[in-house]
């Protein structure tokens, strides 16, 4: 693939290996795991919320599923949290609306993943752009970024 976008720059750095996956970026995230031919709960997708305290943090969802704000909020430590606004995604991650990957972000946020991901051998999430996804494992993916595992989902 001709473009390499800062998540697969940061895995080829580790050598660590992805798989990689073009779309159709139009596509809500579970029309993308239907047209990967993937299960919909394999796929992730990645939030970035703002605590009370100001605390910016990272979740990763199954595509079909729905972040609860409050067990979300307990499984770091917040009393409160909500969704980071599209505008300022851009500028806190280097990322956009729809192509935010929990690896390559400006700086790193505490992230936690649904627990779901843990019955995987591998998931996918975005690639760092729209119409990018990477398929990992769990293992490799804690090579690059800590994250937690709770559950998170309404």
């Amino acid at each position: 693939m001709a473009d390499k976008t800062n998540a697969m720059r940061k895995l080829d750095s580790m050598k660590i290996s992805y798989k990689e996956y073009l779309y159709n970026h139009s596509l809500s995230g579970t029309e993308i795991a239907e047209e990967l031919g993937e299960n919909p709960k394999q796929v992730f997708k990645t939030l970035v919320t703002v605590a009370k305290s100001g605390s910016n943090y990272v979740f990763l969802v199954p595509v079909a599923e729905e972040l609860d704000l409050k067990k979300a909020a307990v499984a770091v430590g917040e009393k409160s949290i909500e969704m980071v606004k599209s505008k300022e995604l851009l500028g806190l991650t280097g990322y956009i609306h729809g192509g935010c990957s929990p690896i390559g972000m400006k700086k790193f946020f505490k992230t936690t993943i649904h627990q779901s991901a843990s019955n995987f051998e591998t998931i996918i999430f975005s690639g760092g752009k729209i119409g990018f996804q990477i398929e990992l494992r769990p293992d490799d993916l804690a090579k690059v970024i800590k994250f937690s595992l709770a559950d998170i989902i309404k």
